[in-house]
């Protein structure tokens, strides 16, 4: 059963900005002749981790909804300068918007069962051709 993560998108206004983030960091990566991927590091590891790698995504809600995902390649140890323990979740470059779904601010990540996760805006699904703000807007109104 595929288990997929969830956390607040600090910083990030769309998810234009969060791509153009992500990009910089997979191009910095690259220069070093590192691992072109992303990372975030979190305070906990999460326990359902099994369920999660290689299948799971972490979903980013930017300015109060769930707008993208990027897919979850592993989760890493980390132990940061201070000698405490982390996690670092090991993510794919890719970004890939979905359907607008309403979230409340909370803090760190959390669990989200897949068939709470909002579909990919896709072709087949409509409204990708759609402007961002638009669609916010829509949202919002609850009509998308």
């Amino acid at each position: 059963m595929t288990l997929h993560l969830i956390k607040l998108c600090v910083g990030a206004e769309s998810v234009d900005d969060l791509a153009g983030w992500i990009a910089q960091r997979v191009a910095d990566r690259r220069a070093a002749g590192a691992e072109e991927v992303t990372r975030h590091v979190t305070r906990m590891t999460p326990k359902r981790g099994a369920e999660i790698v290689g299948t799971g995504s972490l979903y980013w809600v930017i300015r109060g909804f769930i707008q993208a995902r990027q897919p979850i390649l592993r989760l890493d140890p980390l132990v940061d300068a201070d000698g405490v323990n982390r996690c670092a979740i090991i993510l794919s470059p890719e970004l890939i918007a979905t359907r607008l779904a309403p979230r409340r601010p909370f803090q760190g990540w959390r669990y989200l069962a897949a068939e709470e996760a909002p579909a990919d805006l896709t072709g087949a699904t409509g409204g990708d051709d759609v402007p961002e703000e638009m669609r916010r807007e829509l949202a919002e109104l609850g009509l998308i």
